[in-house]
């Protein structure tokens, strides 16, 4: 039993050695480009709208109503970003049924990439709308000894999205694994159904995570910005 994608070697380049984890990384994000680019090739506003398209719009539709529903702002900044790791962590979840296939959310390096991504995207939004100046000065207020404690705060909630979604992961891993050892036959199919439903659900959680991490971030230095403003 695989408790991790990076034990598995899938093949060998010179002195570099390709794993699991990044060979099927790999495999996700060109699948993603593919169906994008067959899905977006023949978009259009009128007449008869295409099976992928109506697939397409319906998704933005829901990920912009949630956007918008978390962050009471133009949810439109922040689908990019949001979409691409909800695509992503779905993708690699929805695969883990294709007997073979490792999903690379199954590593803790994966999840921690994804976390400091949305680690990093936090004061990028924060900057593209308050200005690097205000942003950073924010972090000083109301005084520059809550500095450290400010950092921690972010450091360790960038830890714990990357655990989070790791462990859920590769808890439903394990546990197929077992009942598979155990009884081959009904348990297998049933853990698979219910593994299938909680990787879409963990893809769900993590892009909401992210947004609310981002939107409150951006909203928390606005708050303090306007009391600053007030008390001068």
């Amino acid at each position: 039993m695989t408790l991790s994608p990076d034990t598995i070697e899938v093949f060998a380049i010179g002195p570099w050695t390709i794993n699991a984890t990044l060979a099927f990384s790999w495999l996700v994000m060109a699948l993603l480009v593919i169906v994008s680019w067959w899905v977006t090739r023949r978009l259009t506003a009128s007449g008869d709208i295409g099976r992928g398209q109506n697939v397409l719009e319906a998704l933005v539709a829901f990920l912009l109503d949630q956007i918008r529903e978390v962050t009471n702002q133009d949810p439109e900044p922040y689908l990019p970003f949001v979409g691409t790791l909800f695509l992503f962590i779905f993708t690699s979840n929805v695969l883990s049924v294709v007997p073979g296939f490792q999903p690379p959310t199954g590593s803790l390096t994966t999840t921690a990439a994804l976390a400091v991504c949305v680690f990093v995207a936090v004061p990028v939004f924060g900057i593209a709308k308050l200005g690097l100046k205000e942003y950073l000065g924010n972090y000083l207020r109301p005084s520059p000894f809550l500095l450290p404690f400010t950092l921690i705060g972010e450091l360790s909630r960038t830890l714990a999205l990357a655990v989070r979604l790791f462990g859920n992961v590769m808890s439903g891993t394990v546990v197929a694994a077992i009942l598979l050892s155990v009884v081959p036959l009904l348990f297998p199919v049933v853990m698979q159904a219910f593994g299938l439903l909680i990787g879409v659900i963990q893809a769900y959680i993590f892009a909401i995570l992210a947004i609310v991490y981002i939107a409150s971030g951006t909203e928390l230095q606005e708050r303090r910005a306007r009391v600053e403003e007030v008390r001068q």
